[in-house]
């Protein structure tokens, strides 16, 4: 039952991403290079959303690089917009925050979905 709550704000995760990604007014980052913080901040956290989910690496390895093909899509899309901008260091901002999430995902630190679950969800 928690793991379907926890995949379906995994997934509308990946749904605010694509809507903040195409929106006419993006959310401003107020430092230096915020727009690329933003999106290592938004894919890394995608990835250890879901990283958290599956722990095993061939998993984990699909969505690495569904979310990495994501954001290239999104930044072609962002070019056909019109009022968007297509940018290749989005792109690697994006692959970094992917790489980030996968780091900083178990076993390297412990699940916090788990963790949330125990202090949240008992029995």
């Amino acid at each position: 039952m928690i793991r379907r709550f926890w995949l379906l704000l995994g997934w509308l995760l990946v749904l605010l991403i694509i809507y903040l990604s195409l929106t006419p007014h993006p959310v401003q980052v107020p430092v230096e290079q915020g727009d690329k913080l933003g999106h290592v901040v938004a894919y890394a956290t995608l990835m250890s959303w879901f990283a958290n989910l599956y722990e095993g690496s061939v998993r984990r390895r699909q969505f690495a690089i569904g979310f990495i093909a994501l954001g290239i899509a999104l930044e072609f899309v962002q070019g056909w917009t019109g009022y968007r901008t297509f940018e290749v260091a989005d792109m690697a901002a994006d692959t970094i925050g992917v790489a980030a999430g996968w780091i900083v995902a178990p076993p390297r630190i412990p699940n916090y979905l788990r963790g949330m679950e125990l202090l949240f969800w008992r029995d």
